[in-house]
């Protein structure tokens, strides 16, 4: 069986509990509170040298760290991920640019806000992702305005890779009101088989 080592209220572990649940995968959720230094103890750096949540523990011995990574092993040969070599690569187009446009700027935000609970003492800070969340949703909707999902028109990992955050944006001060195809894309997976909510 899988271990999952995750702080819960994260997007990116929330991204792989809902691949798992959507593939019908069992798993053991190991909890890591990294607001109290969890993830950085000698015995959690000895699984994941880096120091971060989520680990996915595949067997005894063997764990993958990176969210993405992650997601992509637990994909590979089911519905949720393309058979196509160009859609396989495009999945991975979403992820990347989830990873390097996205996630710094909502995720990050959220994290102050809505976690720590520390907006004042972060307010330079989120001042200057703010606009650099916004340019991430822009290219979202500008997509999502003539495609149901992300690749191919079927729901894929790379509609969870972005899941993870943008249903949470609000939690970091992003207002998705002006984005009417990234809500309507919203309402679809909260609409999938076996979805599970991030509080689940």
């Amino acid at each position: 069986m899988y271990k999952l080592y995750e702080f819960p209220s994260s997007g990116n572990c929330y991204k792989l509990r809902l691949a798992m649940s959507q593939l019908n995968v069992d798993y053991e959720r190991i909890p890591i509170d990294v607001t109290r230094g969890e993830s950085r103890t000698e015995a959690f750096l000895r699984i994941n040298p880096n120091g971060r949540v989520p680990v996915l523990q595949v067997s005894e011995g063997v764990s993958l760290p990176e969210s993405n990574a992650a997601l992509w092993y637990l994909a590979c040969d089911t519905p949720l991920c393309p058979t196509s070599k160009l859609e396989q690569a495009q999945v991975l187009q979403w992820m990347f640019f989830e990873q390097y446009s996205h996630e710094p700027f909502i995720a990050t935000s959220r994290y102050w806000i809505s976690i720590l609970k520390a907006a004042d003492a972060y307010r330079e800070q989120l001042e200057e992702k703010r606009p650099k969340g916004y340019a991430a949703l822009d290219v979202m909707e500008q997509h999502l305005a003539h495609n149901s999902f992300f690749v191919g028109d079927a729901y894929s990992i790379a509609d969870i890779a972005l899941y993870g955050y943008t249903h949470v944006a609000h939690e970091g001060g992003f207002d998705l009101q002006a984005y009417p195809a990234i809500r309507g894309w919203l309402e679809r997976i909260l609409r999938s088989q076996n979805y599970i909510p991030i509080s689940h």
